[in-house]
This record gives structure tokens, C-alpha cells and sequence, in this order.
């Protein structure tokens, strides 16, 4: 990975923090063992107890969050009034089989998997804290800098939530953090002002009708075409009852009606997500929603029972934050390291975190050079090309130092 950079050929003197080559490797390692042994949400305790080990090691004193798992660690000497950087981190895993082949630290838990590279911003987050501690030690870090390694983004409403309440932000006025992006190169970030990705709920329904023979549908209610229009028919009529700017979609997931050619079933299952790219037609989208499904199901003469599980606003991001992101990965990799990014319609749970403070999220480029194909998110060959490592710390210890440097509060 080339690290030519465009920037002031002095830079590294203003901005220590470069990772030694010993440093990545071990976290390499690290992280290939965080692989190997994933944990799901409010389960990481193995996780939780090796980021702290680590932390401890060097000199640091990280606080285990109330749930037992996650944790969060201030470095350098904190006074009252002076907002601190915090660093975010997730780092639970998915409920999905790791179907690597050819991979000496695939997951050794069955039906388990670091798909979506939470052991990469994990391995970001600690890199970046070690960096930080020795500069601390050197007199060499202006303000104090939290790390938060934060449980269960992948439970809705997402861990955040128990993080703040836990603390997290107390005395923080900025937060930043990392997700990998397959589909661009390692050595790359992705940037975007303002929302970066979607609102994200969840959608649960029950259909129910007495039942019958299918030679007499018009005796009773035909819950399999009720099902079946409430799910082609829903998304419809919610694009009708909204801006489609906002991109409001209702995706199902699953659906599971009858056991029987020839038998009308009594009940009805379907499960879905509701996602939107703005954060005012998401505050509408549960009323929307649930109405629409009651008219559908109503004109089948099927009963419905709705469970709409509120998850997580856009990750909408600061443009100053953001600036400072870009600046960070110019002055270590040079112009060309940044890219414009699309907003994703997937859901993030630090969108919390920016409901309080301002923050910005980039997207930290995995994909090996050249690669033809892409190992997308939440798939189970998903992997991260390991030096995005490296670019990760380098990123995040220059955000710290430009932070401490241009912020007057």
C-alpha cells in the first residue's frame, strides 16, 4: 500500500501517531483472533475481557460497562469543562455460519461470524488507544481522548443506547468512528456530510382467520392471499403516503402461512424491515405504516396484530466533524485517499451517539486492491483486507491531534 502523500512533506512531525510495524501486526493478530471467536450481542464477555487485558497492559485503567460487556477507557489527563474526542468502536458479532474455505482464522463457533467487520473497528479503536497512551506518556497528546467499545450494534435499538446511559458521553463533544466498506479499496476512506445511512426498524406481524377447505374460501377468510397482498400491497401504499425523497421502503424478510395444499390456514407470520433515508419521514413512518397494514388486512377480513419495533435513526453526520476526518486522512495518505460516499440504506446504531454530540462516521475502504469481487456485509466469505488496519489507527490518532489542535471547546 503505497504511503505517498500529497500533504506537507513535514506532517509526521506535527502529526505522531504513525503505526509501527510490530504494533500492526500484533493487532493482526488481535484481530484474527477476534475472528476466530465471535460473540453475539450482550454475549462478548471473552471479547470485553481481552480489549481490556490489552488496555491494562499498557498503563491504561478501562471501565467494564454495567451489562458486563463493552467497555470504555479515557486517556490522558481529563479536567472538568474540557470536551473530550471519543473514538467509537462496535464489537458483537452476527448469528450466521462463517463460510470461508480457505482461511486459517475463520470463526471456530458454529453459526456465528464477524461479517460485518466489527473485529476491524474493534482492532481500529484499540490500535488507535495504544498509539494515543504512548504519546500521552511523551507529554505528546493535548487533550484527553475517550475509547468506546461499545456491545450489541447489531440488536435493535443497538447497545449505544445502554452505552450512553452508562456514561460513555459523559464529558465528550465530539465522536467519531469507523465502519468497513467492501466495496472500496484498503487504503481508502469514504466520506459524506450530512446523513451517511438509514433509519432502520423492524416489523413484526401476526395474520389470524377461522380457517377452512380451499373449495369454500368465500366461507372464511383466505389468509394466504391476505399475507400475500399485505405484502405486495403495503410497500406500495406507504410510497404513496410519503415523499419518495425520504425513500421510506418496507422490505420483508420473512413469511410463513399453512402446512397443507388444501387447507385455509388459522394464522400467518411476516416479518420485514422499514428503512428511510430522512429522519422526519422516520419519526412518521411508524403511523404510516401500521395503517396501511390495518387496511390491507381489513379488506381480507384477517385480523392483524402489529408489533413495530422502533430501531435506529440515520447516521447523519457533522460537517465539521467530517472536515476534520477528511483533513486527518489528507495529511497521512494525501488527497486521493478520500472519496465521496453514497448513503447507505443500511442501519447504524451510532446514529444515537450523534443525537447528543456531533460526530461523523467514514467508511474505511477493506477491499483487497484490485479485487474483482466483492465480499459485501452481513454475507458469511465476508473478509477485510488488513492493512485498512493501519489506515484506521493512522486516521483516528490524526483526528485526536488535529482535533486537540483547531478545537477551542
Amino acid at each position: 500500500m503505497s504511503r505517498e502523500s500529497e500533504a506537507d512533506p513535514s506532517w509526521e512531525a506535527v502529526l505522531p501517531g504513525v503505526l509501527p510495524e510490530a504494533l500492526h501486526a500484533e493487532l493482526v493478530a488481535f484481530r484474527r483472533d477476534l475472528h476466530m471467536h465471535p460473540e453475539l450481542g450482550n454475549q462478548e464477555f471473552r471479547t470485553t475481557a481481552a480489549i481490556k487485558e490489552r488496555l491494562e497492559q499498557a498503563g491504561l485503567k478501562p471501565r467494564v460497562l454495567s451489562g458486563g460487556t463493552g467497555l470504555i477507557c479515557d486517556i490522558g489527563d481529563w479536567a472538568g469543562g474540557v470536551p473530550v474526542l471519543a473514538l467509537r468502536a462496535d464489537i458483537d458479532a452476527l448469528p450466521i455460519p462463517d463460510t470461508k474455505t480457505e482461511c486459517a482464522y475463520r470463526s471456530t463457533v458454529p453459526d456465528r461470524a464477524h461479517a460485518c467487520g466489527h473485529d476491524v473497528h474493534t482492532t481500529v479503536v484499540l490500535g488507535a488507544g495504544l498509539v494515543l497512551a504512548d504519546l500521552h506518556r511523551q507529554g505528546r497528546l493535548p487533550r484527553p481522548v475517550r475509547l468506546i467499545f461499545q456491545p450489541a450494534e447489531e440488536v435493535l435499538p443497538g447497545g449505544a443506547a445502554d452505552a450512553i446511559e452508562d456514561g460513555a458521553l459523559d464529558g465528550v463533544g465530539r465522536i467519531i468512528a469507523v465502519h468497513c466498506d467492501p466495496r472500496v479499496d484498503a487504503g481508502l476512506i469514504g466520506l459524506r456530510e450530512g446523513a451517511i445511512t438509514s433509519a432502520c426498524d423492524r416489523l413484526e406481524i401476526s395474520l389470524d382467520g377461522p380457517g377452512g377447505h380451499t373449495a369454500r374460501p368465500h366461507l372464511t377468510t383466505d389468509l394466504v392471499t391476505a399475507a400475500s397482498r399485505v405484502v405486495t400491497d403495503v410497500p406500495a401504499l406507504v410510497g404513496r403516503r410519503v415523499d419518495t425523497r425520504a425513500g421510506l421502503a418496507v422490505t420483508w424478510g420473512r413469511i410463513e402461512c399453512g402446512h397443507a395444499p388444501n387447507v385455509i390456514p388459522q394464522h400467518a407470520e411476516l416479518s420485514g424491515t422499514v428503512r428511510c433515508l430522512d429522519i422526519e419521514a422516520w419519526r412518521q413512518a411508524p403511523d404510516l405504516v401500521v395503517a396501511a397494514i390495518d387496511e390491507v388486512a381489513n379488506l381480507h377480513r384477517a385480523k392483524s396484530e402489529i408489533n413495530y419495533v422502533r430501531g435506529v435513526p440515520p447516521v447523519v453526520n457533522d460537517p465539521d466533524v467530517t472536515a476534520l476526518l477528511r483533513d486527518a486522512m489528507v495529511a497521512r495518505r494525501g488527497e486521493d485517499s478520500v472519496e465521496s460516499t453514497q448513503q447507505s440504506l443500511g442501519g447504524e446504531d451510532f446514529s444515537w451517539y450523534l443525537e447528543r454530540v456531533p460526530g461523523a462516521m467514514a467508511r474505511l475502504g477493506v477491499r483487497h486492491p484490485g479485487e474483482r469481487t466483492v465480499r459485501d456485509l452481513h454475507q458469511g466469505d465476508f473478509d477485510a483486507d488488513e492493512r485498512a488496519i493501519t489506515v484506521g489507527v493512522e486516521l483516528f490518532t490524526a483526528a485526536a491531534l488535529l482535533d486537540a489542535a483547531t478545537r477551542v471547546a
